[in-house]
């Protein structure tokens, strides 16, 4: 059978060490040093049985016209658009490592949830400025993860991963999810609230976790920050077009919440953005998901999928169509 990459060429020895590299050899006809980072580079494309693809392609519309033998696209990344749809459309099956991927951004929500909860990032700059002895009661007096209240926003991959692994912890869990049943977040631990401002007005730590969609486009509104009480703090891994940034940052400047931002809107900001420099934002460069040694756990999930198809067996985690 004949396969072939359709991702960024730098990434494909971070993907695939050298084991992934020999088995994918073994199962399939491929070229790993050939990777196209569109369907128009792949040489000889009508003759491509299996496609896998990946970051840092180019995949548009109608692309999937000159794969005519393709047979199943085996995705490392999360979901990848239009070609999808286009997939469904031809009943081309398709596999995706979106719960491979879920698994290092709910680490790092629940260390962020950790961390900020103790007042960790706050209390390091103020030790750094100060270079004194600090009363940590008096600095911080409510500080720690016991008994504080933790809101979820979108019962996605991530944010179910987060409430499994907050289940039997000393916290109160709250969801909001238009589509979740009270019963499934019961038995996540969560306690669902059909209102999002009535939510972050009960919330000390408010994490986001829904999908990017015209519907979810600033459903962190203004409203909703307003709802948080004095002190929270807003986690962001998701997208940051779910969040009215505006209103955040005139929230964060007034100095009445904190904010961990991984994503923002536009994702880089442009140098000078306030969120750069307020005191009260810690801002990550977009890392939480799979990077470095993390993107083996990927490439082993895609592994595991071409395995299934050569031996006949339907994907472990297709892409519902």
């Amino acid at each position: 059978m004949r396969a072939t990459l359709l991702m960024d060429p730098a990434l494909v020895p971070f993907v695939f060490d050298a084991a992934a590299q020999a088995r994918l050899g073994e199962l399939v006809e491929i070229d790993l040093g050939r990777a196209a980072t569109s369907i128009a580079g792949i040489p000889d494309p009508s003759g491509v049985e299996l496609l896998l693809t990946g970051w840092g392609a180019a995949i548009r519309r109608g692309d999937l016209d000159m794969l005519p033998a393709v047979r199943a696209i085996v995705h490392w990344g999360g979901g990848i658009g239009v070609l999808d749809g286009d997939a469904a459309a031809r009943g081309i099956p398709v596999s995706t490592a979106t719960a491979a991927n879920a698994i290092p951004v709910a680490e790092f929500t629940l260390a962020m949830i950790t961390l900020a909860a103790k007042d960790a990032f706050w209390l390091s700059r103020q030790y750094g400025t100060d270079q004194r002895f600090i009363d940590r009661e008096a600095a911080a007096p409510r500080a720690g993860l016991y008994r504080a209240t933790v809101g979820i926003v979108g019962a996605s991959a991530i944010g179910t991963l987060v409430m499994e692994r907050l289940r039997g912890s000393d916290v109160r869990v709250l969801l909001y999810d238009p589509y979740a049943a009270a019963a499934a977040a019961e038995e996540l631990g969560a306690e669902l609230v059909d209102d999002l401002a009535a939510l972050a007005a009960r919330c000390d730590l408010l994490s986001i976790h829904a999908p990017e969609l015209p519907s979810t486009a600033g459903m962190v509104s203004a409203d909703v920050l307003a709802a948080l009480p004095d002190g929270a703090t807003v986690i962001n891994t998701a997208r940051g077009a779910l969040i009215d940034q505006d209103a955040l940052v005139a929230e964060l400047e007034r100095g009445r919440l904190r904010a961990i931002l991984d994503v923002t809107e536009p994702d880089p900001l442009p140098a000078g953005h306030p969120l750069y420099a307020l005191p009260n934002v810690f801002l990550t460069p977009h890392l939480a998901g799979s990077m470095g040694g993390e993107l083996r756990r990927l490439g082993e999930a895609a592994l595991a999928e071409v395995e299934r198809f050569v031996a006949g067996e339907p994907f472990a985690h297709p892409v519902a169509s």
